[in-house]
């Protein structure tokens, strides 16, 4: 099963959203959110906006940067 995380951190007064992928690649929200659910809300749309890199989890060659 392919796993991707998205989660939460403290990082100056608020939390920062991130989305980790199973090939060990993260990406982190340039913004601070208020609320830990914020944060998460924010990874989970930029995760949205990433089609092709959801569509490439079910290929069978690697990632490359041109479908990012």
């Amino acid at each position: 099963m392919t796993e991707i995380t998205l989660s939460a951190t403290p990082k100056g007064n608020g939390y920062q959203g991130t989305v980790s992928f199973p090939n060990g690649v993260s990406m982190s929200s340039a913004e601070t959110y208020p609320t830990i659910a914020e944060a998460i809300t924010a990874a989970a749309l930029k995760l949205i906006g990433m089609a092709s890199r959801l569509e490439a989890l079910d290929r069978t060659e690697p990632l490359t940067t041109s479908d990012t």
